[in-house]
This record gives C-alpha cells, structure tokens and sequence, in this order.
C-alpha cells in the first residue's frame, strides 16, 4: 500500500467522526499501523500534517502505534482507534 491511497481514506475516517459529532476540531487521533501497511510512523505523521491542512484535523496530535506482528488481523492496515474532537 502506498501513503497516497491510505492517507485520504484515514482522514475521510476522521472527517466523518467530526461531522457526526459536529465538531468543529479535531483535537487528536489515535491510530495503529499494521506490520504489512508500508508505512512507517514518522512517513505517516508527515503525510496526515500535509492532508490535514485546512481540514478541522489541521493541527490535530497524532498519536501512532505500530504493530510488528505480520500474522495480525490488521496487518496490512492503518486503523483508526480514537478521535477526540472540540466542539
């Protein structure tokens, strides 16, 4: 997988708790990287701050775990565990 397909669905993800909650912020997100995702926790935070601007992510903390575990349901895959949002 490549950054330039996971980021958008990530902060489409993201966009979408803000809307349902109707907040106007996005404070923080809190995400795990799959072992098999292909991206690294520093090349994720990079990207998120360049998709977030101008969205109510801009500016959000990042919080990123990343799996070692390749046998992992969620391997291939970034998943969004929490958002916290301001209203």
């Amino acid at each position: 997988m490549h950054e330039s397909s996971l980021i958008p669905d990530l902060l489409a993800k993201i966009q979408q708790v803000a809307r349902d909650h109707q907040a106007d912020r996005i404070t923080a997100v809190e995400v795990k990287i799959g072992a098999l995702a292909g991206i690294r926790a520093d090349h994720l935070r990079e990207h998120f701050l360049a998709a977030a601007a101008g969205t109510p992510a801009e500016g959000a903390e990042l919080r990123v775990t990343e799996s070692d575990d390749p046998l992992d349901a969620d391997a291939g895959a970034i998943r969004l565990l929490t958002v916290e949002v301001e209203a």
